[in-house]
């Protein structure tokens, strides 16, 4: 009989990369504002470094403007410094009360560019996809080679294995398929 805790246990691989291919979307700019864009902004903070959204609370008022009020006011200044410093290409204005993002319209030629990012975002994690998929074959592999498990538990393994990978592979496909559509709607 076929073990499947080896699959379930490197199950968990594929969901890693399905998560950070979600999170790292996030932090793509599309032209409409999102908290997902500046959270983990890294902030010199009391000579510490710490994620923005530790230390301040982030609004999405309008479709195109962030707004970000620290906890601390005394944050004000280092939080405006991190987002001039970030590569999200936009201007901070402190009021003295908030940082007010606002993002700018994007051109054709930069959506067209995110489409080509968002793609290989997607192609980077259907290869991590396919090198846990490798390394659960070889083990099933030994497993009949060692004589733990016959030949048809290794083909019901592989073919079990394959549902799992053919399913993560089109969650990956939806997820970017949905950012492509969202970074191409004006």
């Amino acid at each position: 009989m076929f073990n499947h805790d080896i699959i379930s246990k490197k199950e968990s691989e594929f969901q890693k990369t399905l998560e950070h291919l979600r999170s790292e979307l996030a932090t793509l700019r599309t032209g409409r504002a999102s908290a997902g864009l500046v959270e983990h902004l890294q902030v010199e903070y009391y000579g510490s470094i710490a994620e923005l959204i530790a230390i301040a609370q982030i609004t999405v008022p309008e479709p195109r403007s962030i707004a970000i009020q620290p906890y601390d006011k005394n944050a004000l200044k280092d939080i405006e410094k991190a987002v001039q410093t970030s590569n999200l290409g936009i201007n901070p204005v402190n009021d003295g009360t908030y940082i007010r993002l606002t993002i700018p319209q994007m051109t054709e030629e930069r959506r067209k560019e995110l489409v080509k990012i968002v793609s290989q975002m997607g192609e980077k994690a259907r290869v991590s996809i396919r090198n846990a998929r490798e390394d659960i074959w070889k083990e099933i592999q030994k497993m009949e080679k060692d004589g733990h498990i016959s030949e048809d538990d290794k083909i019901s393994g592989r073919e079990e294995l394959q549902k799992i990978v053919d399913k993560y592979n089109d969650e990956i496909k939806k997820v970017s398929e949905a950012k492509e559509k969202e970074v191409m709607t004006i």
